[in-house]
């Protein structure tokens, strides 16, 4: 079936069908979230296993060993990274890029749950997670007080800060830089102990006791089977201060009674300055596939709103990357549709006629707003690279109809009525215009599987030039030839050279007759072009 013949003689559905790919291209330019460069994040699973009490040489022989070796036999494993601390083992896998992250969960599971009875049975379940977050830090801030004690400032931030940006869409990880630590200190006091015959290893094993959530059993309620658990009953310093500790004899006394119990801040581990005075700092990070942009603007919302709530506390940014990933995005923009108004006018002052140079304009948007579409389905962003694509493939998009146009004046200039020459210059060129199209597409798709993380950084590059590419060949031989045979109806020009196609047209025909000479030029251009390649520096990123 001939498409462009099938669309002029039937207009309405070839219109109704750009409506759609309009509608589904804005539709998708909403969607689309806005960051600097595309997302490149290793897959990679995290483990984490505590056992309350715990002291780290512990965990390392009996947890993170036995879990380091049971994932060591999964393929595709880049690296493994674990930390220890007491009553808690984090291990980090990084897979290989490209690794299905699905399967590979599913596996680590499997692996971990095969030595899940070779660890301590008082062990909490493991938690096995994906991390997905991407990038460095998107936004950080310092928080000072007059009227906060450095405790209550931490407390402040891990608490009511942390709680406000998680409820922020995107949001990936909030973390704290500087303060303290709340730490429930218990002195034991020797005399005590000495009298009552109590050692404080014996305390110090009933207290690390305390705190474990142990199974309970089962019980059936309502007629289902429902799982029991005992939690920890210690909620508080007075708490703690209450706790029954247990004589050699059987008696029992309460901690204070041998012990001083109060609740603090730890010994500082790190510390947070802005402008040389002590402050407590947070950064946050964002997940995958979200917009930096969003989700700054956001972080930024929340804390206008905690500023509202807390006058007392002080928030001042100090780092951001939204606005560099913002003004990347409206350079790209601007530098799109500046290469589009170009492209329009190079267009006009080749064919001198406004319904010409307005039907061959039009395969800009009708080409570029579709890939939105695309772009969103694929889960690719609004980036430099994307942008950069579209604008790369600026020019070729008015090629085809371009080329669809002046055959059709061509083909009018022969006297033909307007729908019969739209007709006969579609076919005429209608494999060149397929075949050219269909070369530029496989040129950019290659670019798409490019492997390791250039490749990653160049699969929306890819995908986005061939997907514009490709709807522009359907606007040139769906929607140019209707409009060329419907609008294109004024009185056909006579078939005259422009001055530049005349001289234009002594070159071909010198070329022509110096064959050797011209092929030999060529050649040389070429070689000497290669020589010039080891001269060029070479970079990831410019």
């Amino acid at each position: 079936m001939n498409l462009s013949r099938w669309g002029i003689q039937y207009p309405l559905p070839s219109v109704l069908l750009f409506v759609v790919l309009v509608i589904a291209g804005f539709w998708g330019w909403r969607q689309l979230p806005i960051s600097q460069l595309p997302d490149i994040a290793l897959p990679t699973i995290s483990v984490t296993v505590g056992l309350p009490g715990a002291s780290p040489s512990t965990l390392e022989t009996d947890v993170t060993r036995r879990v380091e070796d049971a994932i060591a036999s999964i393929p595709g494993i880049e690296r493994i990274n674990s930390a220890v601390s007491e009553g808690s083992s984090v291990t980090r896998i990084e897979f290989e890029l490209g690794r299905d992250i699905d399967r590979a969960l599913d596996e680590v599971k499997d692996a971990v749950a095969r030595v899940r009875r070779e660890m301590p049975q008082d062990i909490d379940e493991p938690i096995i997670q994906r991390i997905n977050l991407v990038g460095g830090t998107l936004i950080a801030f310092a928080v000072e007080s007059d009227r906060l004690a450095p405790d209550e400032l931490s407390w402040f931030v891990d608490d009511k800060v942390t709680k406000a940006l998680y409820g922020v869409s995107g949001v990936g990880s909030v973390s704290r830089v500087g303060g303290v630590e709340r730490e429930v200190r218990v002195d034991l006091r020797p005399e005590a102990l000495q009298a009552l015959g109590v050692t404080a290893g014996s305390v110090s094993n009933q207290l690390a006791r305390l705190q474990v959530e142990r199974p309970g059993g089962r019980t059936e309620t309502g007629g289902a089977e429902q799982s029991v658990r005992t939690v920890a009953i210690v909620r508080n310093a007075q708490d703690l201060a209450d706790y029954p500790i247990y004589l050699p004899d059987g008696r029992t006394v309460r901690l204070s009674a041998i012990a001083t119990v109060s609740d603090g801040a730890a010994e500082p581990r790190e510390a947070a300055l802005l402008n040389e005075t002590p402050v407590v700092g947070f950064s946050v990070r964002r997940t995958s596939g979200s917009s930096e942009v969003s989700v700054g603007e956001g972080v930024r919302k929340s804390i206008e709103k905690l500023r509202a709530e807390h006058p007392e506390v002080k928030f001042t940014e100090v780092q951001s990357t939204v606005e560099t990933a913002k003004n990347s995005y409206d350079a790209s923009m601007a530098m799109l549709l500046e290469g589009a108004l170009l492209a329009v006018i190079v267009v006009w002052f080749f064919l001198r006629e406004w319904r010409a140079t307005a039907i061959s304009a039009l395969a800009l948007p009708l080409s570029v707003i579709p890939t939105f579409a695309v772009m969103s389905w694929f889960g690719f962003s609004l980036n430099l690279l994307t942008l950069l694509a579209l604008a790369v493939v600026i020019g070729v998009l008015v090629d085809d109809a371009i080329v669809e146009v002046e055959n059709v004046a061509r083909h009018r200039a022969m006297g033909k009525p307007p729908m019969q020459a739209a007709i006969d210059a579609a076919d005429e060129i209608g494999i060149a215009v397929i075949a050219t199209s269909v070369t530029l597409a496989a040129v950019f798709i290659p670019v798409a599987f490019m492997p390791g993380v250039t490749g990653k950084f160049f699969r929306e590059f890819g995908w986005t030039a061939a997907a514009a590419v490709l709807f522009s060949l359907l606007v040139a031989r769906l929607l140019t030839p209707m409009l060329a045979g419907h609008f294109m109806r004024g009185e056909p020009k006579a078939a005259t050279d422009s001055p530049l196609m005349t001289r234009y047209l002594r070159w071909v025909e010198y070329a022509i007759h110096h064959r050797r000479r011209v092929i030999l030029l060529a050649m040389g251009t070429f070689v000497f072009s290669l020589v010039l390649v080891p001269l060029i520096p070479k970079t990831f990123v410019p």
